[in-house]
């Protein structure tokens, strides 16, 4: 084990959980898997390869430092395409590997129509217009200034799509605001469209989106969280079960988290364990040291609150988190000793922590929980 704690990547539940998105949309749309912030704290390098081989070919990252890596990850037909930020000096290395990317300013078409020229190489654009959630996205006056500048350049530019982002499709309380941005959508690509302008690729779907807006759906749907075994929220999850017969999840959790026992040892009643005084024996107890903390991704809101599992038992932590170790109770669990197994999130005997419950007790989204588990924790195929 090169870091204190492993993560293991099921490639199975990577192969259940595109199949279940696969269900909910039209032989021929496009499923983009969406791999930023690490494939959400997945592994990119260890991601990449696996869906490939259960049949993805389009990746979407955030960030061209992102694309660099997912570059290197993956194989030459699969599509990469930035959906956010690109450095200055990223825009010639972008434009040289053909990694298709975003649109959203016109300063951003401009430095793109620059570089293809230096290179006598077309850019690969997705024009991203602004349809009511006022992020990112050209606005009606800057796609109409747009688009005299893509007819001008053409010959330097291969306009592949025309984008946009739903504001919260994981919300029935937001039907009405995703309605109309799924008109102003429509009235863009027809824009467009009369300008001569006809790109090959509409979407504006997250998994989400699919689901609840299943109209949404178009040429390509984003896929993130739902890949990797978690619904986007309890009313996506409810929605999904609506065009089931068997009313059971169908995803598969795709990670698990493990580290080892390093130390145990008995504390005497009334004595107070770890940093603090937040936490005091009530009788003789045992504890285990587990050396993962919060420099690891586990998060020290779980103080006094988390739970990991020893043994096939749940075991709570105790005290506060450290920044490399956590402690907890082990005096109702026996047999423990130096060595053993820990999950911190995945199942043991007849117990589970899954992300969705780990991210609960850290009062934190399964999104944000994933994302941060640090890169260099070692990552297992399973």
């Amino acid at each position: 084990m090169t870091s204190t704690s492993s993560i293991g990547i099921i490639k199975n539940a990577l192969r259940n959980n595109v199949s279940v998105m696969r269900s909910h949309l039209a032989d021929s749309t496009i499923i983009s898997a969406v791999i930023k912030g690490n494939a959400y704290g997945h592994g990119v390098r260890v991601i990449v390869p696996v869906l490939e081989d259960i049949g993805i070919s389009h990746f979407s990252v955030y960030s061209s430092a992102e694309a660099i890596v997912a570059q290197k990850a993956k194989n030459k037909k699969s599509t990469l395409m930035i959906m956010g930020f690109i450095n200055s000096n990223d825009y010639e290395w972008v434009i040289k590997n053909e990694i298709e990317f975003y649109v959203s300013e016109i300063d951003e078409l401009n430095k793109a129509i620059k570089t293809a020229k230096s290179l006598s190489k077309k850019a690969i654009i997705h024009i991203d217009v602004e349809t009511g959630m006022n992020r990112t996205g050209l606005s009606l006056k800057e796609l109409k200034k747009s688009i005299r500048i893509l007819n001008m350049n053409k010959e330097f530019l291969t306009i592949r799509g025309v984008c946009s982002h739903f504001a919260g499709a994981e919300s029935i309380a937001n039907y009405t605001r995703i309605k109309k941005q799924f008109s102003v959508f429509k009235r863009r690509v027809k824009l467009l469209n009369q300008n001569d302008i006809y790109p090959e690729l509409k979407h504006i779907a997250s998994t989400a989106a699919a689901i609840n807006y299943p109209e949404t759906s178009l040429d390509l749907v984003r896929t993130g969280i739902l890949i990797y075994g978690y619904w986007p929220s309890r009313e996506t999850f409810i929605f999904s079960l609506q065009k089931r017969k068997e009313k059971t999840d169908p995803l598969q959790r795709a990670l698990f988290w493990n580290s080892h026992v390093i130390i145990t040892k008995t504390v005497p009643e009334g004595e107070f364990i770890g940093y603090g005084m937040s936490y005091q024996a009530s009788r003789q107890m045992k504890i285990m040291v587990i050396p993962v903390g919060y420099a690891d991704g586990y998060s020290r809101s779980l103080s006094n609150n988390g739970h990991v599992l020893v043994d096939g038992h749940r075991s709570p932590v105790i005290g506060s988190v450290n920044m490399n170790m956590i402690i907890c109770d082990i005096t109702d669990i026996p047999d423990v000793k130096i060595g053993d197994k820990v999950t911190l999130v995945g199942e043991q005997g007849d117990n589970e922590i899954s992300f969705s419950s780990f991210a609960e007790m850290n009062q934190s989204l399964n999104y944000e929980i994933l994302a941060r588990l640090p890169e260099n924790i070692e990552r297992k195929l399973i």
